[in-house]
């Protein structure tokens, strides 16, 4: 009988030896969820990686990084929970969206210090009142790049409607989203790029039909290399991405048409699915940091909403309107709402039934 307890004894103390050298193994190997983990969910190629190193070495946090290329898609694998995101950079609508569907947390404001330096344009904003839930983190335009290299001389695209000239026959190349190019029909008949209306929509769909003889393609991520290839001329784009393409090839400029665009606002949250709350903060008031906000700037390339960074970078870069529009050029944007999902499907059936015409 001793024996057996003797034997008992030593099992439960191996066990436990095991238990604590698993434990602490968990610990160093930063398993998603410990305290010294985050998880960050972002756009693709949109943050600076040698900052995300300088934050695992300022906070001692272990960041693992994912990446989404659409807020539909991120806000799905959200609301399925299969991964405790601690921080994602959701765009304005899907903010208000994810606000509806209860995926986000308060934020602690008095833990983001850094927010002092963000321009107080871009805060309070209608899809967050208050900045309840969400932090600006980059915004820009949809607009027009294109090439007059390649182009006929003096052609400009001051007006949506010249992306329409029977000249440009097989040169344009668009952005494969449905708010941007349904928003693009929409505004090129001088209706709101939110509109609900069923007859301005389809009005907008039959007029984008009758460009199709001048797209080239609709593509992702691709455009950026093709513009700076020239493999194509135009290209209906965001803004980052434009300066994405001048970056490379100089001879590419970009312009916001006069009827009116989209200004969009993505942002940094903290998602309901979050197991490290207190490091979530760490890493969007790292983020605010000017030094840190202006070097992410320039590498990713769209336009910052902190005051602070854009006083450290080159004033060539911030003083250039294409990229960072005064005022009263924003005031004449829209910012796209939330339109529910039966309306949203409609975008997107207009949307594929506009990409099938091309086939």
């Amino acid at each position: 009988m001793k024996d057996l307890i003797r034997s008992v004894i030593v099992i439960a103390a191996v066990c436990a030896v095991l238990f604590y050298v698993n434990s602490e193994l968990n610990k160093g190997s930063g398993k998603a969820g410990s305290n010294d983990t985050i998880t960050v969910y972002n756009w693709g190629e949109y943050i600076d990686p040698e900052l995300v190193d300088r934050f695992e070495e300022e906070t001692g946090i272990k960041v693992i990084y994912e990446t989404f290329d659409s807020n539909e898609a991120m806000m799905t694998k959200i609301e399925q929970g299969g991964t405790s995101y601690d921080v994602a950079m959701p765009s304005e609508y899907a903010i208000e969206k994810m606000k509806e569907n209860d995926l986000l947390i308060p934020l602690d404001l008095s833990k983001i210090p850094n927010l002092e330096h963000i321009d107080p344009y871009f805060l309070d904003l209608p899809f967050d009142p208050g900045n309840e839930y969400s932090i600006p983190y980059f915004w820009g335009t949809v607009g027009i790049a294109y090439n007059p290299t390649l182009l006929e001389e003096g052609q400009t695209f001051e007006s949506w409607e010249d992306l329409w000239d029977p000249a440009l026959k097989g040169q344009v190349i668009i952005v494969d989203s449905a708010r941007e190019v349904i928003g693009m029909g929409l505004n090129s008949l001088g209706y709101s790029l939110n509109s609900t209306d069923p007859d301005e929509l389809n009005e907008a769909f039959d007029k984008l039909s009758t460009l199709t003889p001048n797209v080239k393609a609709i593509i992702g991520d691709e455009i950026v290399e093709m513009m700076r290839n020239e493999e194509a001329s135009i290209a209906l784009t965001w803004s980052g991405q434009a300066a994405d393409m001048m970056w490379i090839n100089e001879d590419i400029t970009f312009s916001v048409p006069k009827e009116g665009s989209n200004l969009w606002f993505d942002n940094m949250i903290i998602p309901s699915t979050a197991a490290n709350v207190e490091g979530a903060h760490k890493f969007i008031n790292f983020m605010l940091d000017p030094e840190v906000a202006a070097q992410n700037a320039d590498y990713v390339g769209y336009s910052t909403p902190n005051k602070s960074a854009i006083e450290l970078m080159d004033p060539e870069v911030t003083g250039d309107e294409r990229f960072y529009p005064p005022v009263e050029l924003r005031d004449r944007l829209e910012v796209y709402k939330n339109l529910g999902p039966e309306m949203l499907g409609v975008y997107n059936e207009l949307f594929l039934n506009f990409k099938m015409e091309m086939n």
